[in-house]
């Protein structure tokens, strides 16, 4: 019989999870960054790269509330994300709808950690961890506030440029 596994359980697992994605992106950001040809695409990508790096020392907080090392777990969903990214760079380098899918992919990995940080705060909040929670929280707003800048990058900018 398989071994119960509880919130506790399925909390840290998710917490590694995104610890890993959030690592990976960070390692991403400046290459989107050099990439970008609208100023305020590039200034974008150059703040989150920054910003994410207070999400990783959120991160490794709510490890240490929660009494555990700060270990990452391989996210395939995070690498495909990334991986899409890379194929635009690529597929539409010096063509006037590469912001456009740089906008794309960043709102695709943003999306992915609006609902990983959704979850993980809740799961927090369930299990009592108010610390954790707030922490999870500020993280997650800020996902929030860069996919709606996405947007506007992309309805004011990017978009009217691939177009």
């Amino acid at each position: 019989m398989a071994e119960e596994k509880t919130l506790d359980d399925l909390f840290l697992d998710t917490l590694k999870d995104i610890y890993y994605a959030e690592k990976q992106i960070v390692k991403n950001l400046p290459k989107m960054a050099k990439a970008a040809t609208a100023p305020e695409l590039k200034a974008g990508f150059e703040q989150h790269a920054e910003e994410t790096q207070g999400h990783i020392d959120r991160l490794e907080q709510v490890f240490e509330l929660i009494g555990k090392p700060a270990r990452g777990k391989t996210c395939d969903a995070i690498l495909g994300i990334l991986e899409e990214g890379k194929s635009i760079m690529e597929d539409f380098k010096g063509t006037v709808a590469l912001d456009a899918g740089l906008v794309s992919s960043a709102q695709a990995v943003e999306h992915y950690e609006i609902a990983r940080y959704g979850t993980l705060k809740t799961w927090a909040i369930q299990m009592g961890l108010t610390d954790a929670a707030a922490l999870l929280d500020a993280t997650l707003k800020e996902e929030v506030a860069t996919d709606k800048k996405l947007s506007q990058v992309a309805t004011s900018v990017a978009n009217r440029k691939a177009a």
